[in-house]
């Protein structure tokens, strides 16, 4: 049985997760969307109420039936590299290809209604909630006068994407920025901002989660003043931390709700020790914490991967509760 990985060809991270497939004699089919008409093939046939399918990548030619688990990385547009990119021939792709894949009795890392549905920040902020992690308040709005009321309420306040990412190629990270009570919202009307309430935090979280297993890492604050630690000037390492039985039950309990089985959870910690929620990137970056801390991730997900797909599976990903 074999293990897919669906990602784009830049993917290094991938990479360590491939190695620990190898090493334990795990077959595993690496494919990029963005290659199909050139460099990847497909086909699916169905006859007398039977699907038998293949994919050809790199050569390498695999059954859809021989799959065991499929894990969704970061894939390119798919058909993005043929000889004749167009809207249309993505779109045809991407329903031949995902139309087949969705037709698997696999284990996903993550399923791709669930990974879709899971990027929605507001979405995010709810479930995070209702699964008892603690919120920073937050606005998201087009309204300058909702936003001047909010800073009233919230002085310290700062702004960030509600999608995460600039969309320019490649994709720039747009940094959180610290907002003042006396700043001029009225730009806000032009396109939807989140506002947060800024939490005063002495560290952020990184909690890596695959499957049930929790592995997260900390890294000090350089200065009060730092808001995103992806823009930040301490050299501070990320060091493993313990996860506290209220946070371990809350996440498995967002994984369990938003039909995932891998989640990069960043978190802040105040003076008080508690963990506020910020996000959940479905398919975030997980190489620097292993590189830092030493805890083994990528050998985390080639195992979870390499697990046979149980007889009885209520959904993609292995679990039972309903979507809310």
């Amino acid at each position: 049985m074999t293990v897919l990985i669906v990602t784009n060809e830049e993917d290094v991270t991938a990479d360590m997760v491939v190695v620990h497939l190898n090493a334990s004699g795990v077959p595993v089919v690496r494919l990029d969307p963005a290659d199909v008409t050139d460099g990847v093939a497909l086909s699916g046939e169905y006859v007398h109420g039977s699907f038998r399918g293949h994919l050809s990548s790199a050569g390498r030619l695999v059954s859809v039936s021989g799959l065991r688990s499929i894990w969704m990385r970061r894939p390119g547009a798919a058909a993005a590299r043929a000889a004749v990119p167009s809207a249309w021939l993505t779109q045809e792709a991407e329903q031949a290809l995902y139309g087949m894949l969705r037709g698997c009795d696999v284990r996903w890392m993550n399923h791709p209604d669930a990974a879709r549905r899971a990027r929605y920040k507001p979405w995010q902020l709810r479930l995070a909630q209702r699964c008892g992690l603690p919120v920073p308040a937050t606005l998201i709005t087009t309204f300058p006068q909702a936003a001047r009321e909010f800073a009233e309420r919230y002085p310290d306040l700062v702004v960030k994407p509600v999608s995460g990412a600039h969309p320019q190629d490649p994709p720039r990270a747009v940094p959180t920025s610290r907002v003042g009570p006396d700043a001029d919202f009225s730009a806000v009307a032009y396109g939807p901002t989140l506002l947060q309430r800024r939490v005063a935090k002495c560290a952020d979280i990184r909690l890596t989660a695959v499957g049930e297993q929790l592995l997260a890492a900390r890294k000090a604050t350089g200065a009060e003043t730092e808001v995103d630690v992806r823009f930040a000037a301490s050299d501070a390492p990320w060091c493993p931390v313990e996860v506290a039985p209220r946070v371990a039950e809350g996440v498995r309990a967002y994984l369990r709700d938003a039909e995932l089985a891998y989640g990069a959870f960043d978190f802040v910690e105040d003076a008080d020790g508690t963990w506020w929620f910020l996000e959940c990137n479905q398919s975030g970056q997980f190489g620097f914490i292993e590189v830092d801390t030493g805890q083994p991730i990528a050998r985390t997900i080639a195992e979870w991967l390499a697990q046979p797909a149980s007889e009885e599976q209520p959904h993609a990903n292995g679990a039972s509760a309903k979507v809310p």
